[in-house]
């Protein structure tokens, strides 16, 4: 394709018809989205983290690495070309006041939830975990007029302070997510990762700045578990935060760590080390990861993974693949989950994962709207 085709957006769903490997995303604090293309055999399929010591390009890895779900390394000598975004237009605007009013949770969970929560719940309150996340996911039918860049789009404009992607490989299918959490970015001697734990809903958009004692003792146990992580490797960070961040509608509590390394040719080792952190598994990790294998009662594949550039002589962006959906050839899958600890809630945790939910559905909608005006 010559640039002029892909100057905008409207390439993306050319390259899905195509089945062509590719990758879009757009960085929190960067206007344009970037986008990157791969030949087929050029795709490398990686079963140990440790194997991406070394290596550059996009990243895109499983909860679990298996033989059916491994980690795919989109190769790319540069972080891709921009693409434009266009201004919203009046429909588009629209449309979003339109979701904010049409918006509406299940507030009775269901059975298998119910079942699900009992055995965590159990598991927390025998002292055999400090801290369990308990995900779920939900399907949809996909509409006729269902655009993944529209969607793309949408996420791009709608949640400025979040991570966007979308991608393609014939070995993931087609995942698009909204995500706040970094688990390793950074450049030459200057690093970071985060802890990223508690829930709260904005309050007339705007950050809250009281939080109780649940929310905080589930950052303080991921804030823990970082530090500790980075101390095994002989890493020593400085913290700051606690403090109320921005996930679309919705904060979390986050702790920035901030720490230099002697090579940077090691951070898949380091990846390792960190993944999957307590804000998306649990406490003890061995153990809590085991259990939510054998009891969470589905495959999480690539939710809960994480996506994004690597590169350890350039810059590297990886964040926690959190808000996302597998979209299929007539079906999506959206995913959501919540940290429990043995103070949880039913009734609190099933609605935090509906409010969660809502990052992809705003998106979907409000696509479907401007689509059939």
């Amino acid at each position: 394709m010559i640039d002029e085709e892909i100057s905008n957006l409207t390439v993306i769903d050319a390259l899905i018809r195509q089945k062509r490997p590719f990758a879009v995303y757009r960085i929190p604090g960067e206007k344009l989205p970037r986008l990157l293309t791969q030949a087929e055999e050029n795709i490398r399929l990686i079963y140990d983290l440790q194997e991406l010591n070394g290596q550059k390009g996009f990243v895109i890895a499983p909860f679990r690495v298996s033989e059916m779900c491994p980690v795919i390394l989109i190769q790319s000598d540069g972080w891709g070309q921009s693409l434009s975004l266009d201004d919203d237009t009046e429909e588009e605007y629209e449309a979003s006041l339109q979701i904010q009013e049409q918006e509406i949770f299940q507030t009775s969970y269901t059975k298998e939830y119910a079942g699900c929560f009992q055995a965590f719940i159990n598991a927390l309150r025998d002292g055999t975990f400090d801290k369990l996340v308990l995900s779920r996911h939900i399907t949809m039918d996909k509409g006729a007029d269902f655009s993944p860049s529209s969607v793309f789009r949408a996420a791009c404009k709608r949640y400025i302070h979040s991570y966007i992607y979308l991608c393609y490989t014939p070995q993931t299918g087609i995942w698009l997510g909204s995500t706040p959490e970094i688990i390793l970015s950074g450049e030459k001697d200057e690093w970071n990762t985060v802890a990223l734990a508690g829930t709260q809903p904005l309050q007339d958009g705007k950050l809250p700045q009281v939080w109780d004692e649940k929310n905080r003792k589930e950052q303080d146990y991921v804030t823990a578990y970082i530090r500790s992580r980075l101390l095994s490797l002989g890493i020593h960070s400085t913290e700051s935060g606690p403090y109320p961040a921005y996930a679309g509608a919705l904060s979390h509590l986050k702790t920035d760590f901030h720490f230099s390394l002697i090579d940077n040719n090691g951070l898949g080792d380091l990846l390792k080390v960190l993944h999957p952190t307590p804000a998306v598994c649990g406490l003890p990790k061995e153990e809590a990861y085991r259990f939510i294998l054998e009891n969470e009662g589905y495959d999480r594949r690539y939710y809960s993974g994480f996506i994004g550039w690597l590169d350890p002589n350039g810059r590297t962006d990886l964040y926690v693949n959190l808000r996302c959906m597998h979209i299929e050839d007539e079906r999506l899958t959206l995913y959501a989950g919540g940290g429990l600890l043995a103070s949880s809630e039913l009734n609190d945790e099933w609605l935090e994962t509906e409010k969660k939910l809502q990052t992809m559905k705003r998106l979907i909608t409000s696509t479907s709207i401007i689509a059939n005006h």
